[in-house]
């Protein structure tokens, strides 16, 4: 490793012992930029490493909210603004238990170069809250997130920071702080993403981190002479993302044998019937469990390991950490061809490593999952142009980016590392443009 990047490394873990999610992104990140340092002395003698892992700004503020019962409830809320070098802060809100500033830390490093790699002018950011939307009803979810809007609408702005969805934020509290937002502002501007579309938001924005992912899995799959055709399919969660990842593999020829969410998850060797998880979680809000019974096949199997399951291709799209060390173990002993990051940073390290050296196609989330990101700075254009284009136009202009993705960590990482790795290429290119723009704008 580059003696400046370990050093910067080193700092980091001492200043941020407790940060655990934030240092795991560090620690896959940093060192796969060495060769860029080794290349460019000067970015050393500006200190520019030092600046790129600090946020610029971060925001702590708490929430508090009547339950039905007319009590006052009280969440800690937040919303880290990373590095606004090529655009405006641009990242989900993340509303759920787990939430903590390290987790958003961790988000808002790895949107930087996810957005970095759109090509599209858009910043790095995140925030959230570890207030839990499950089990509130539509009121107490409407008066948590005016509540939080109240506090959080002078930090945010259309060219200053423009929030979106994220785990546990759909387009019911994309709505409720967008409309306090309007009420608060007077101003009627493209400030959230992820909007509805009779108030601005896009078409395809729904589908667009789903379709994305398997746009890149395609062009992955085509630069080695695989397909997606034919390839049994894991696919972890049951979310937006999900549903939509596979709604893309099925229409590209793969079935889709296995689904899953936090209590466990369901197997259907003959295809899992999409219309039936789609009625269960999106409209319904309900579990997975119901599957086999809903739909008259499938097993279900609580808790439990999903990725035991033999498949082709494996495709990460619930949360941080999901897929350990001994999960790659059992994909690759099961003799998976090709793995990609739906959600930020669902494969540990040390899984990730195994893969790689396993021979298996890797790559990582933030070039994986950037369709969704795409799509709404795609809506930020639609939002300052004050129009509208179809679905089909924006589907198009996703696969556009997404194969435009591919093409530059492909390129990128046979410059820097090895033409398959994919992880260090990602993080090389997203890096590039940032630095860039960083050093162009002088050191304050």
């Amino acid at each position: 490793m580059n003696a400046y990047v370990q050093k910067v490394l080193d700092d980091l873990k001492a200043r941020n012992a407790h940060e655990k999610e934030f240092l795991q992104a560090a620690e896959e990140m940093l060192p796969a930029l060495s060769p860029v340092f080794d290349a460019h002395p000067e970015y050393e003698k500006a200190n520019l490493l030092e600046r790129f892992v600090e946020p610029e700004r971060v925001i702590i503020f708490r929430v508090p909210w009547l339950d039905d019962k007319g009590g006052v409830q009280v969440n800690r809320a937040y919303r880290v603004q990373f590095n606004s070098a090529i655009g405006p802060y641009k990242g989900g809100m993340r509303f759920h238990p787990s939430v903590n500033l390290s987790v958003l830390k961790f988000l808002g490093l790895e949107q930087t170069l996810k957005n970095s790699l759109t090509g599209l002018p858009i910043g790095g950011g995140k925030g959230g809250s570890d207030f839990d939307p499950k089990g509130k009803s539509d009121g107490e979810v409407m008066r948590f997130c005016q509540s939080l809007i109240t506090e959080l609408y002078r930090h945010i702005g259309a060219d200053m920071d423009v929030p979106a969805g994220d785990i546990g934020v759909g387009a019911r509290e994309v709505g409720y702080m967008y409309g306090q937002y309007k009420r608060i502002t007077g101003q009627y501007t493209g400030v959230y993403t992820g909007k509805g579309l009779t108030f601005g938001g896009s078409a395809g924005r729904t589908q667009a981190t789903g379709y994305g992912l398997l746009y890149m899995v395609d062009a992955m799959l085509k630069a080695n002479k695989l397909s997606v055709s034919g390839m049994k399919t894991v696919i972890s969660g049951s979310g937006n993302v999900a549903i939509f990842a596979a709604e893309k593999a099925a229409q590209l020829g793969a079935t889709v044998i296995a689904m899953s969410d936090s209590n466990g998850y369901v197997v259907d060797e003959s295809g899992i019937a999409l219309d039936v998880v789609k009625e269960i979680k999106l409209k319904e809000r309900g579990r997975i469990s119901e599957y086999p019974a809903r739909a008259g096949k499938g097993r279900y199997v609580e808790g439990g390991d999903i990725w035991q399951t033999p498949c082709d291709l494996a495709l990460p799209c619930a949360t941080q950490n999901e897929l350990p060390l001994l999960s790659a173990q059992a994909l690759v002993k099961n003799g998976v061809k090709a793995v990609a990051e739906g959600a930020n940073m669902p494969t540990t390290i040390d899984a990730t490593h195994h893969l790689q050296k396993s021979g298996v196609l890797f790559v990582s989330g933030k070039a994986a999952n950037a369709g969704g990101v795409a799509v709404s700075a795609l809506e930020m254009s639609q939002n300052s142009m004050r129009l509208s284009w179809s679905a089909e136009e924006v589907d198009q202009k996703l696969h556009g980016i997404m194969n435009a993705i591919f093409e530059n960590i492909s390129k990128t990482a046979a410059k820097y590392a090895d033409p398959l790795d994919y992880v260090t290429g990602a993080n090389i290119a997203g890096f590039l443009k940032v630095a860039e723009a960083m050093m162009a704008q002088g050191a304050v």
